[in-house]
């Protein structure tokens, strides 16, 4: 049994990685330092884009419009977290 809550928490902290790549390969295009015209940093934002986009989407759903604030990925981030500390405290109880 601990060694599927590590395979779960390895999934999360997975996931957190990711998304906190995400956040900050878009403040770099943002900004101009990364470039979506090179064919690398093309690829690996599509291929975040297309990862995260389910994700973001249902957060984005229910969250009112903020104009060009998009906290879809804090939230997300903060449910992982939440997550991580549900599945912690609960693990006595299996």
């Amino acid at each position: 049994m601990t060694s599927l809550l590590q395979i779960l928490l390895m999934i999360l902290q997975l996931a957190q990685f990711v998304i906190i790549i995400h956040i900050i390969m878009s403040w770099l295009i943002n900004f101009q330092v990364l470039n979506l015209r090179q064919p690398l940093v093309y690829q690996i934002w599509n291929g975040l884009e297309r990862l995260l986009a389910p994700i973001y989407d249902r957060i984005r759903s229910v969250l009112p419009n903020l104009g060009g604030l998009d906290l879809a990925p804090l939230i997300a981030l903060l449910a992982i977290y939440a997550l991580r500390i549900v599945i912690i405290n609960n693990f006595a109880a299996f």
